[in-house]
């Protein structure tokens, strides 16, 4: 073998390009004379560097490796208390070493050849199967990218249900309620220009809706925690012929009634909490259940049961005419469509612990928020909200409670001992 043949069976001969007759051709193709030449053109003069930059020395993955361990070493590491939708929780051992650090499942986008992948479509639907037994809807999807995407994608898909002729839109308004989470309020202003949808945020309680609105997002628990009895606001919303989007959380539902009961056409929501770690803000695999008359419209996937060729039960994707996979020029969906392992860890973690289990959970979790606030009050700091599941609401000086927490008191002390 010789030695060009070497080089061009290691990794960056295979790999890495493109290579001079590569380079050549593309540039005679594209008329530049040169690389330098390339760059001048398409990268302002304003935002490059002047000097090369400054990476070091090539490092083996051994030394690599024992660097990133060293500047992790240098993170603190506090118990987090910013709700929104991100919460502490724990993930049993054998989700975490079966599935979490298992590549034969963390590997999977998405399950396509479904000959092969019985397995992980089981889960998926287990996924679905319990977010339309927690909110209360018929059918449910196999998670999409976080809460914020399923909010937008909500809006958009209520959007076109009600405007069928994109040139003459009659209902052009979204209302969205105040309290809900900052992050879902960004990535709806963010998705609604380019459609044409005015969003309207306001207070539920005084907000008076017409005709020309085609829906409405409410948050139950809301981002301060609150438990709002949304029923009056759902039924005056439909009596304009506008539908109702709720964003909850699943392991509350586990105690509250369930959004299909009061009567939301939509929940929507994150699966986080169940069971899976924080990962320093996310995504996290969001959930979408719905009535049945939007089956046809509903984003990304559904796994559905089916029969094979020999008349046995089998599992499917039952819906995914949005992916690019399928109709690349008409879809409406990238590669984030959906996070298939964070899904299927929410859905053996809801199987580990069954539904006694979780609302056992949900149940403890609640009662130490309540204990929470009683401790706070003995010591001078009130709870503003009436009705709460597991998020109280306490007026007082942010700082001087991060002091406390950080060297803490007598009081904080035993609070900290009764909770934790």
């Amino acid at each position: 073998m010789t030695l060009f043949e070497q080089q061009q069976n290691e990794f960056s001969g295979r790999h890495i390009g493109p290579r001079e007759a590569e380079i050549s051709s593309m540039l005679e193709k594209i008329g530049i004379n040169s690389l330098d030449e390339l760059i001048n053109q398409t990268i302002p003069a304003s935002i490059r560097l002047k000097e090369p930059m400054q990476t070091g020395g090539p490092m083996s993955e051994f030394e690599y490796l024992s660097s990133l361990k060293k500047i992790a070493a240098q993170n603190k590491v506090f118990r987090s208390y910013i709700g929104q939708g991100y919460y502490n929780n724990i993930t049993p051992s054998v989700i975490l070493r079966n599935v979490f650090e298992n590549p034969g499942w963390y590997t999977q986008y998405t399950p396509y050849q479904a000959e092969i992948a019985q397995g992980r479509l089981e889960s998926l639907l287990n996924f679905q199967t319990m977010v339309c037994d927690l909110t209360g809807l018929p059918i449910a999807n196999a998670s999409l990218l976080d809460e914020g995407t399923a909010a937008a994608e909500a809006m958009s898909m209520l959007f076109n249900h009600k405007n069928k002729d994109h040139d003459h839109i009659s209902a052009p308004k979204f209302f969205v309620d105040e309290n809900i989470f900052e992050q879902t309020k960004d990535v709806l202003l963010t998705r609604a220009t380019p459609i044409g949808v005015e969003l309207v945020i306001g207070n539920y309680q005084t907000v008076v809706l017409d005709e020309q609105y085609f829906g409405a997002l409410l948050q139950y628990p809301d981002k301060n925690g609150v438990i709002a009895d949304y029923r009056s606001f759902i039924n005056a919303a439909h009596a304009q012929h506008a539908q109702v989007v709720m964003a909850t959380d699943l392991l509350a539902l586990c105690l509250l009634t369930p959004p299909g009961e009061l009567g939301a056409d939509i929940a929507i929501g994150n699966a986080q909490r169940l069971g899976v770690p924080m990962g320093f803000g996310g995504p996290h695999a969001a959930f979408f259940a719905t009535k049945d008359e939007f089956k046809r419209n509903i984003p990304g996937r559904i796994i559905g049961v089916s029969v094979d060729a020999k008349g046995n039960r089998c599992l499917r994707m039952a819906l995914q005419t949005r992916e690019q996979h399928i109709r690349r020029e008409k879809a409406t969906s990238n590669i984030c469509t959906a996070q298939a392992l964070l899904a299927n860890m929410a859905a053996m973690y809801t199987i580990y612990h069954g539904a006694e289990g979780l609302k056992k959970i949900a149940t403890r979790t609640s009662l130490l928020a309540q204990q929470l606030s009683q401790q706070l009050k003995a010591i001078g700091y009130n709870n503003e909200n009436s009705f709460y599941f597991d998020t109280i609401r306490v007026a007082m000086d942010s700082i001087d409670v991060l002091k406390k927490m950080q060297k803490p008191t007598k009081s904080i002390s035993a609070i900290k001992r009764t909770m934790f």
